[in-house]
């Protein structure tokens, strides 16, 4: 039977938003659970907002803290941008997951515990001394303790399973509160169920039917307080089709269509490695649509393979993590110096060598803009969100191709990995601009010059095989214009400038401002995965009156021109970044302006309250005078926070 405590009580039904975090063994199913949850979520038409956060092990050691597997979801009736700071609802199965979460959980919200997992042998593996539910660890929560595991047993009774198969089934039962308690279907889920163990039927009966014990377990509980059942309206939206998506899904799909607007066949050449194999696992699925996929032997074979792809007269792509993008460095090298298109997504992690394989960073910045042997210069795009990487994936195709360069794509394990409600767009609002092969000689006299610019600085793109237009490329100097070997120290430096000019020149749009005006006090200026938080902070510290504006930059390298002059238009800048300060000292060589970097590596996003509290320290107050001016400090800058 179940019990609670009582505490200060957090009025779920009060909210227009609901963090809700399910934490467990990485064996108990925490992300395929917060997965469907977020399917049901978006079927009832809130906006949400995800974070998976699990082990880098396959297997880690059960029940210990290091092996614990988290899925965070903020689900609204309002518009959400990130995955929530501290979950109002906190799912423990097992006591490493309760130690591990608590402390995020905001005071007075509800922690729903397996009391089941609460063995001495758990609570030792958990480094607890006396059990959290008989001391006063959870006095400042809302708590119910439910023997989930015995009551799936019972729920699955009839299946005849043994006990070890039938505790398999509790994310079942657990899910199945969850969407009693956020009125949400279960029919989407039964159908996945039965699609899924089709061929094991029982298997599917019986987690269907844990899945029902747990619904009606909320229907059928008469409990005073802590389980409740709340209804979250539908979120305000623009009509059209929408659907949940991933950054690693929104990225695949934006390759295919970035190569179909081209009129070109993509070939994908990559080798496993976390966060990045799921844009491998995603476009394998899509041969439909003229994409080759190639898992190389390793990171060096998969971007040789890609830009052979690119010399034959294919959309050349390949994508790893930091470590791999080390190692298809001199390759990279090999793209720039034979002018073919190439696409390269990062999916950052953290930390240098192996590091963090499953959390999230944006250390990679000096790597993307900087990390090659000679001059060797690329264009750099980043994602902010799910949703965005799809037209950063399409632009950088294009840029690739408009340019004959590679153009290098960053995401982060947080983009990968979360998911968010994607308006599927309108194919025809898409530019088609069918990528262009010489088909005749271009030079005098009938002569063919392979590395001829044209206006945009770019060489002809010439198929193998075309007649007449046989000609030499590779990674040794070439000369301008005829691409025959030079070491010639003028033709190098020719070569090297209009290697440099051509990707100085490219077209980059002019940067805008987020969220408030083009001058003031403070600017926030982010790139990549930091959208969501800073512009909740902005929006926040604007509400308070406060002289603050959110800049989030695309273009990482060439910069947009104007960005400078938009900097120079605000008393101080304040840049938010999961490293120790890279985009700032960037932004410091190329425009001389002194930002304040606001840094983490913890392998964690922002919360927004970190990034509210930074705005915050610039101003003498919360709010502004009657005037409308906000005084700033005498001159003393916010420290750096997260260092």
């Amino acid at each position: 039977m179940a019990t609670q405590t009582t505490a200060p009580r957090s009025d779920l039904s009060k909210q227009d938003a609901i963090v809700v975090r399910f934490a467990g063994d990485s064996g108990d199913g925490m992300q395929l659970t917060g997965g469907q949850f977020t399917l049901s979520t978006a079927l009832a038409g809130n906006d949400l907002a995800t974070f998976p956060d699990f082990p880098a092990e396959i297997r880690a050691p059960q029940g210990t803290l290091f092996g614990v597997s988290a899925f965070q979801i903020n689900f609204g009736s309002r518009e959400v941008n990130t995955a929530g700071d501290a979950p109002d609802v906190l799912v423990a199965m097992n006591p490493a997951a309760l130690k591990v979460n608590l402390g995020a959980l905001k005071p007075g919200g509800l922690v729903i515990v397996d009391t089941g997992e609460f063995t001495k042998r758990n609570l030792d593996k958990a480094k607890y001394a006396v059990s959290p539910l008989e001391d006063d660890t959870l006095a400042p929560f809302d708590v119910l303790e439910l023997d989930i595991s015995a009551l799936t047993i019972e729920a699955v009774k009839p299946f005849g399973l043994g006990n070890k198969d039938a505790l398999r089934c509790k994310n079942m039962w657990t899910l199945g509160l969850a969407l009693w308690m956020f009125d949400r279907p279960r029919g989407p889920l039964k159908d996945w169920l039965n699609a899924k163990f089709a061929k094991k039927p029982d298997i599917a009966a019986a987690n269907i039917a844990a899945l029902d014990a747990g619904h009606a377990y909320g229907e059928t509980a008469e409990l005073a307080g802590p389980l409740r059942q709340v209804h979250l309206d539908p979120v305000l939206s623009e009509p059209g089709l929408y659907r949940t998506i991933t950054g690693a899904e929104a990225v695949s799909l934006g390759l295919v269509a970035g190569a179909r607007l081209l009129r070109l066949p993509m070939f994908f050449g990559g080798y496993p490695i976390t966060p990045a194999s799921a844009i491998l696992h995603h476009l394998a699925r899509l041969k439909e649509f003229n994409v080759t996929t190639f898992q190389a032997e390793d990171e060096i074979a998969a971007i040789c393979a890609a830009i052979g792809a690119s010399y034959a007269g294919s959309l050349g792509v390949t994508s790893s993590s930091g470590p791999g993008i080390a190692l298809k460095g001199e390759a990279m090298g090999l793209a720039i110096m034979t002018e073919l298109p190439l696409v390269i997504v990062n999916s950052q992690r953290g930390g240098p060598s192996t590091g963090l394989p499953t959390k999230t960073e944006q250390s990679d910045l000096y790597q993307a803009v900087y990390g090659r042997n000679g001059d060797a210069p690329m264009p750099v795009i980043a994602a902010c969100s799910p949703s965005d990487a799809f037209e950063c994936a399409i632009e950088a195709c294009k840029i690739a191709v408009d340019y004959m360069t590679p153009v290098m794509l960053l995401t982060d394990g947080y983009i990968a990995n979360a998911s968010e409600p994607w308006k599927v767009p309108d194919p025809d609002a898409f530019e088609r601009a069918p990528a262009q092969f010489l088909e005749a000689k271009n030079g005098p006299d009938d002569t063919l010059l392979p590395f001829k610019r044209d206006a945009k600085g770019a060489r002809p793109w010439i198929k193998p095989g075309t007649p007449g237009l046989m000609h030499r490329i590779g990674g040794i100097e070439k000369q301008v214009d005829t691409g025959h070997i030079d070491y010639a120290p003028d033709n190098h430096q020719a070569m090297t400038d209009a290697r440099k000019n051509k990707i100085g020149q490219i077209a980059v749009p002019d940067q805008e401002v987020c969220l408030g005006e083009t001058s003031g006090t403070l600017a926030v200026v982010g790139w990549g995965s930091t959208y969501g938080p800073i512009h909740q902070a902005v929006s926040r510290a604007r509400a308070k009156g406060l002289s603050v504006s959110h800049i989030h930059v695309r273009h990482i390298w060439p910069l947009p021109a104007n960005l400078g002059e938009l900097l120079d238009q605000f008393d101080h800048v304040l840049m938010p970044e999961m490293n120790t300060g890279q985009f700032k000292t960037v932004i410091r060589d190329q425009f001389l302006i002194d930002a304040t970097p606001l840094t983490k590596t913890s392998g964690q996003p922002f919360a927004i309250a970190e990034m509210e509290a930074a705005i915050v320290k610039y101003f003498d107050g919360e709010a502004g005078n009657e005037g409308g001016e906000v005084p700033v400090n005498d001159g003393q800058l916010p420290s750096p926070v997260g260092e």
